[in-house]
């Protein structure tokens, strides 16, 4: 099992592309911790801003009566995929792993595989 700092290190040196990436609690908007961005990609406002994304994606699912499980939400830009993956399981409960990648240089399948192993090992 991976604590939060090793989960953020493992998205970015273990994914390809990886620009900038967060462990957040969506019920707050609170990053439990970030790694990487710069002056153009405050990490913590936007991890903030997509915890509103999971949230209506949750309350359409309760509407629809969907009972499925969010698997990711992809975001494409122009030149960046922002990936948001909500963990699993009951120590995930609330938290969603946040992946800014470089559309150039990254693999979006590799990516979202890769994700998901970190997923599987965080512990907080």
């Amino acid at each position: 099992m991976a604590g939060v700092e090793v989960s953020l290190k493992e998205m970015m040196a273990g994914i390809e592309g990886s620009m900038a990436a967060a462990v957040v609690d969506y019920t707050s908007g609170m990053a439990l911790g970030t790694l990487g961005g710069d002056k153009d990609l405050d990490v913590t406002v936007a991890a903030a801003g997509n915890t509103d994304v999971i949230r209506a994606k949750l309350r359409t699912m309760e509407q629809l009566g969907l009972k499925a499980r969010i698997e990711d939400i992809l975001i494409t830009l122009e030149r960046q995929y922002h990936l948001i993956r909500p963990v699993a399981g009951r120590n995930g409960n609330g938290l969603f792993l946040y992946l800014v990648l470089d559309k150039a240089r990254s693999n979006l399948a590799m990516a979202r595989h890769q994700l998901k192993r970190v997923e599987e090992h965080l512990e907080v």
